[in-house]
């Protein structure tokens, strides 16, 4: 009698039979083999290079009173007057130094700029974890035309692998419903191959760094 089993089924019927057998990892330390060579740069320096080079721009801030007289000069350069922060740490410095920013929702229409904190700043290729379990939600730091970040030299890590281990440790099972990498502003260049910042979201987007 002729097989009329199609090539589809016996497939199915092979990734079935494999999901049945019990196998052991055939490499169980993948994760541990060395993708990348070995990194003498200070993790500063390395996401400060590698942020950079994805047209993001990076501040160094030695303490509070820095990151506020830095931050009161760009504002006043690119006249921001809209500046909105919902994040209650980030609230409490800007509270601090009588620094001006809008606290809710209300004409966010018209956000300039919106402020928010991270879970951790991947080094490697300079890129910052971001989730949404912060008060800043998914919305402050995609809708603004620029996004600024606050971080701190404790959240700096070398690999992804590295900033999730830092989120397990944060909050065990409860994991966010949104974890997302940003690498640089928006950009796209789908039109006639020309790169265009702030194609899908911000087309600014700083970092500073605080020594602590």
């Amino acid at each position: 009698m002729r097989d009329i089993t199609t090539s589809k089924e016996k497939l199915l019927k092979k990734i079935r039979k494999a999901l049945l057998e019990k196998r052991d990892n055939p490499y169980p330390n993948l994760e541990d083999m060395p993708h990348y060579p070995p990194n003498d740069e200070m993790l500063e320096v390395l996401f400060a290079e590698e942020f950079t080079a994805v047209s993001g721009q990076f501040v160094f801030c030695e303490d509070e009173l820095q990151f506020i007289e830095i931050l009161l000069n760009l504002a006043e350069q690119h006249k921001w007057h809209k500046i909105y922060c919902w994040e209650p740490a980030l609230q409490d410095i800007f509270t601090r130094y009588d620094f001006p920013y809008f606290e809710t929702d209300k004409d966010f229409d018209q956000a300039e700029v919106g402020f928010t904190l991270c879970e951790a700043l991947i080094a490697r290729n300079g890129s910052i974890l971001l989730s949404n379990a912060g008060m800043a939600g998914r919305r402050l730091s995609i809708y603004p035309p620029v996004h600024i970040v606050l971080a701190y030299t404790s959240q700096l890590v070398l690999d992804l692998k590295d900033g999730f281990k830092l989120l397990k440790t944060k909050y065990g099972n409860q994991l966010p419903s949104m974890i997302t990498t940003v690498t640089g502003p928006s950009r796209t260049a789908d039109i006639e191959k020309t790169l265009v910042l702030g194609a899908h979201g911000p087309k600014e987007l700083f970092v500073f760094l605080l020594d602590g």
